[in-house]
């Protein structure tokens, strides 16, 4: 992470600038991180079928669900305007 620079040297348009910058930065790693959120729970919640269903046939949690669709929400298709990609 960077240092701030003088922050008496700059004007305000100079730290509105800064702000914009910091919060859309915040943004992006916010939406990173729910997006990993989102694949440890799925993991979790499949590991966890596995073993409560343990050799009963069962394909585990995952079975009935699109998972091709869950994978391109979880890919950012589809995402708002405003999502940060990738």
């Amino acid at each position: 992470m960077e240092a701030l620079p003088d922050l008496g040297s700059l004007k305000d348009d100079g730290l509105k600038e800064l702000i914009d910058r910091y919060v859309k930065e915040e943004n992006e790693v916010s939406y990173r991180r729910r997006i990993l959120h989102g694949y440890i729970d799925i993991l979790k919640s499949e590991l966890l079928a596995r073993k409560k269903e343990s050799y009963s046939g069962s394909g585990g949690a995952l079975d009935g669900i699109d998972i091709d669709r869950l994978s391109s929400i979880l890919a950012g298709k589809g995402l708002p305007e405003d999502a940060p990609k990738g």
